[in-house]
């Protein structure tokens, strides 16, 4: 069924092919990471009464969104290299860390807008009837506020977190070592295999298992928050 030359690559594919998927995990969960909570703070900076302040972050907003991540990313690892001195330092560790900030700063913009969306969808009712309770603005945005406001934005969160997934592939044009890379090293003879284009079509397994398995997670999450219907 398969030539003796595909059994003897297949474990060399295999294993950098691994080697690459746990580096596309690492900036997945570090983009998490930060971009979850930091999108958080974009939206309260979005919505403050302080125009000045609102007016500039949605202006960043807007302008992260509006604009390519693969160009984000080229301009977060060569520009400060051609102002300054290379912060990010050298190998894969700097273009990693270079990946990180780009990716978490992009997709805590996307996110700040889901969560504004969430925020301001609560009923102004509920503000008001805990203020009537005597809880402070704090106490009312985490006990009324932030629980209905996970239900409502749930879909759209993961949603938002699948697509991470595979964007994570965009961190090849820096030379970050991801799967895609892996994959496309055994086109280039780098691998010590040249003209393999297989390796390549494998790297769909590994994105298509993993965009499964967080499916079927967000679903399981989104039945144990029905109690707020």
């Amino acid at each position: 069924m398969f030539s003796e030359e595909f059994l003897n690559q297949f474990p060399i594919v295999f294993n950098s092919l691994n080697v690459g998927f746990l580096q596309t995990l690492k900036l997945f969960f570090v983009t998490l990471v930060g971009a979850l909570p930091l999108g958080l703070i974009i939206a309260f900076g979005s919505m403050s009464k302080f125009k000045p302040l609102s007016g500039l972050v949605k202006t960043v907003v807007w302008i992260v969104r509006g604009s390519p991540l693969m160009i984000q990313l080229l301009i977060i690892y060569y520009f400060p290299g051609m102002v300054f001195e290379n912060i990010w330092g050298s190998g894969e560790k700097g273009r990693f860390l270079a990946a990180a900030v780009a990716f978490v700063f992009n997709y805590a913009c996307y996110f700040s807008e889901i969560f504004r969306g969430g925020i301001q969808g609560v009923p102004q009712g509920q503000f008001e009837a805990g203020q009537v309770l005597g809880l402070t603005k704090s106490q009312i945005f985490f006990k009324v506020t932030l629980l209905q406001m996970i239900k409502r934005i749930m879909p759209p969160v993961a949603n938002e977190i699948i697509t991470l997934v595979k964007d994570t592939s965009l961190a090849r044009i820096i030379a970050l070592q991801e799967i895609i890379w892996a994959g496309q090293s055994f086109m280039k003879g780098s691998q010590g295999i040249s003209g393999q284009i297989w390796p390549l079509f494998f790297t769909a397994v590994y994105y298509l298992v993993f965009s499964g398995l967080l499916t079927v997670l967000f679903g399981k999450i989104e039945k144990k928050l029905s109690y707020f219907k």
